[in-house]
């Protein structure tokens, strides 16, 4: 896990809500893009970073990419932290 790209992923409040979205099970990019005011062009460069990131994980269907979340990724996020938080109370 490269937590600086992690924290720049999450630090981008467009890239939360996707990751929001996506808690509710996998969508298409198409799918993504419709619940925002903004380009497809726009929403794959949030998709890459997060992608990037390991904060999603996309597969091909037929002619679709589908994103879904990484949770391996946010439970290695939440022990970071929990286990700074602990340090700090020591």
């Amino acid at each position: 896990m490269n937590l600086e790209k992690t924290f720049k992923a999450l630090a981008d409040k467009t890239r939360r809500e996707i990751l929001n979205m996506l808690r509710d099970g996998p969508l298409s990019a198409g799918e993504i893009s419709d619940k925002f005011n903004m380009s497809k062009a726009t929403t794959s460069y949030h998709l890459s970073i997060l992608k990037d990131a390991d904060l999603i994980i996309d597969n091909k269907e037929k002619n679709f990419i589908i994103y879904s979340l990484n949770a391996s990724i946010f439970e290695e996020v939440v022990g970071y932290i929990m286990n700074f938080l602990e340090r700090d109370q020591v």
